[in-house]
Parts: structure tokens; sequence; C-alpha cells
């Protein structure tokens, strides 16, 4: 074999040059290589993308809404869901419904629902509704969508007090979503502090925070649940009932976090970088938060995309208890409180889905945490 062997005088500083292709991924930042690494999951990314939508969508829920939330229609009790058509008698009209005739049987005092296919209500967009106050402050009444003039717009069905459920879901989520991001900012605001300081200090404050998250742990949840909503007194405003609540599932979630957080820092405060910020001064707080904490951060961002599913399985599972919040607050879970009768489910299945939207956020939620823990480590 032939040997190619240089006869120029050696230059330590000489380097090969890179193509363009060899630039883009070498030089590449590591926020870019964790984005490349993210983009590759497709289904943590779709759901991601979901993810936006929704809480973006909250921001605008009484525009989205057809009708208020607190609006009754008590001519269409428990009315089954309405469905939306586009042809009639083979003619192309649009998007419209019929309307509704109603019977009440005297046997089972039952009320059947009938579409009415002589009476055509177009759907109007961007239309005149319902008056309401953009997040309580602007006067205004326009919907992205509504009942053609004189129809009905149910597409979800009414409840017991005939009001649309669709609305009521959609402002629901600002209640069950927000609930959620509340939660776990109260929960690792706890985790990071209290596991940060026993991770960095150790011994006693270490063996102390180390029972005391035992004892937590050691708890029962739906009695400790039931007690501190106890606590709660009654005439408390929607409002604070809704802090209460966030600070309820905040004080429950924090133990294994603070865990995470302890285990993390007793592995990297004896690194060289942590001596050095302490040889020149620098206080507890500044290495901690400043030094300590942004080395693993990429895990408490994985973290917080699956404690917050929990976080929204707890509200709604104390307002489905009856022990979270409560009317006039709507959220997920105190809708599907309405539906704890096995004979409502039987025989107004509608009812129960607004756990259709619990159910694919959660999901959406432990997708995107999959996807953001591969997304940390990119070079594996």
């Amino acid at each position: 074999m032939t040997h190619y062997v240089a006869t120029g005088p050696f230059d330590p500083n000489a380097t090969e040059p890179m193509t363009k292709a060899q630039e883009r991924v070498y030089l590449a930042s590591q926020l870019t290589l964790m984005w490349w690494k993210f983009r590759r999951h497709r289904l943590a990314l779709i759901s991601g993308i979901f993810l936006l939508v929704v809480y973006f969508s909250i921001l605008f829920c009484e525009f989205l809404a057809p009708y208020d939330y607190q609006a009754r229609h008590t001519d269409f009790i428990r009315s089954p869901p309405q469905g939306i058509h586009l042809f009639h008698e083979g003619s192309f009209i649009g998007p419209f419904t019929y309307g509704l005739d109603y019977k009440l049987d005297l046997e089972t005092l039952r009320r059947t629902y009938t579409p009415d296919e002589s009476r055509i209500y177009p759907v109007r967009f961007f239309c005149r509704g319902d008056s309401y106050r953009f997040w309580g402050l602007i006067e205004s009444n326009l919907h992205l969508m509504c009942p053609g003039e004189g129809g009905t717009l149910f597409l979800l069905g009414t409840d017991r007090l005939g009001r649309d459920m669709l609305s009521r879901m959609i402002y629901g989520a600002r209640i069950s979503l927000t609930i959620g991001l509340i939660g776990v900012a109260v929960s690792f605001s706890l985790g990071i502090v209290i596991g940060g300081l026993a991770g960095y200090y150790g011994g006693i404050f270490d063996l102390l925070t180390q029972r005391a998250i035992e004892v937590v742990q050691s708890l029962p949840h739906i009695p400790l649940w039931l007690a501190l909503s106890a606590i709660m007194p009654p005439d408390w405003s929607p409002i604070l009932v809704y802090f209460g609540i966030t600070v309820i599932l905040g004080l429950m979630d924090w133990t294994g976090l603070a865990r995470a957080v302890r285990s993390k820092l007793l592995s990297l405060r004896e690194d060289e970088y942590v001596v050095a910020a302490q040889l020149m001064g620098a206080r507890t707080p500044r290495i901690v938060f400043r030094h300590l904490v942004p080395g693993f951060m990429s895990h408490l961002i994985a973290m917080a995309t699956i404690a917050i599913p929990g976080m929204i399985l707890g509200e709604t599972a104390l307002s489905f208890l009856g022990l979270g919040l409560r009317p006039p607050i709507t959220s997920w879970g105190v809708m599907l409180n309405e539906a704890q009768n096995i004979n409502i489910v039987v025989l107004y299945p509608w009812l129960i889905l607004p756990v259709v939207p619990v159910i694919c956020v959660i999901l959406a939620f432990n997708f995107l945490g999959d996807g953001l823990r591969d997304a940390a480590d990119p070079y594996r």
C-alpha cells in the first residue's frame, strides 16, 4: 500500500477546514442540539404543539365559547349533542343545525329531543351573542361561533340546568390548566429551596429534612386532602378557594422533587467550580441557584412536565369528590362532579365528556416529558 508523507514543515496550529454541514453541527449551541433531538421525537413535538394551542386558547375562552358558561336554557335541559350539517335535501347550505322538539315521558320523566328538519338555523361566525367581560375588564359580546337566529348550538349537549357543555368545558380549561402551573410553581419553589439547602449543607439540616419528607410521604393523600380542604372557611370567595387548592396540591407534591435536588447537589457540591465560587466569596444562595441548579435544569424541566398532569388530576379528583373547587367556579373536575350517579351516566353519557380533555392533556404532558428527557442529553 502506498503511503503519502508530507514534506512541508509541521504546523501545530493548522486545522483541516470544515464544510458548511460540519460547521452547522460542530459549532451548534447546546440549545440547538437539544432542539434537533427533541424535533426527532415526533410524538413529543405534536404533544408540545397541542399544549401550546390549548394554553393559548384559554386566553380567549370568552370569545371561543358559543355561550356564556352560566347561561341557562331551561327549554333544553339535558339536551343531547347536536350535529352540524352541510347539506339539506341534496342542496349545500353550509354549516347549520336543525331545530329541536322535545316531549316529556310521564312515566320516566325523561325529556326526549327530536330534530325538526323543517327548521334550519345557519351557524354564524364572528357574531354577537351572550355578553361577557373579557378577563373581567373589557365588556364585549363577540364570539367565534354562534347559533342561528332563534336556533341552538349545543355541540356537546347541555347539563341538568340547561347550560352548554362545550362552553363550560372551554371556560373550565382556564381553571384546570392554570391550577397545574401554579401548583407546580409552589411545589418547585419548596422542593428546590429545601432540597437545595439540604444537599448543600448536609449534616443535621439534611437529617431533619429527610425525616420530614418521610413523614409527609407516609401520610395517605386522600385523608390529608380532606383535612386540608376542611381548613378552608366556607365563606371564602371562589378566587381564595382556587388559590387554596393550588397551595394544597403544591404542599403535597414537593417531597419527591426535594429528594431529587438533594441527591444532585450532594454530587455537585464538591466540584471544582463550586469550590472556586466559595473561595471567591460567593454566598450560599448564589452558589445554589446560580451555579448548582442550572447544572440539572433540563432534569427539572422534564420533572415539571410530569408533575403538571399530577396537579391537574389532583384538582379533578378533589373537585369530583366535592372537596375542591365549588360553583360558580367551573373546572373539568366540577363538571365531572355532576356525573357521579351511574344512572345519569347511562341516561346522559355526554355529561362525562369533560374526562376527554383531561385524558388528552395528561397524555400530551407525558409524551412531552419523554421528549424533553431525551433531548436533555443530545449526545446520547
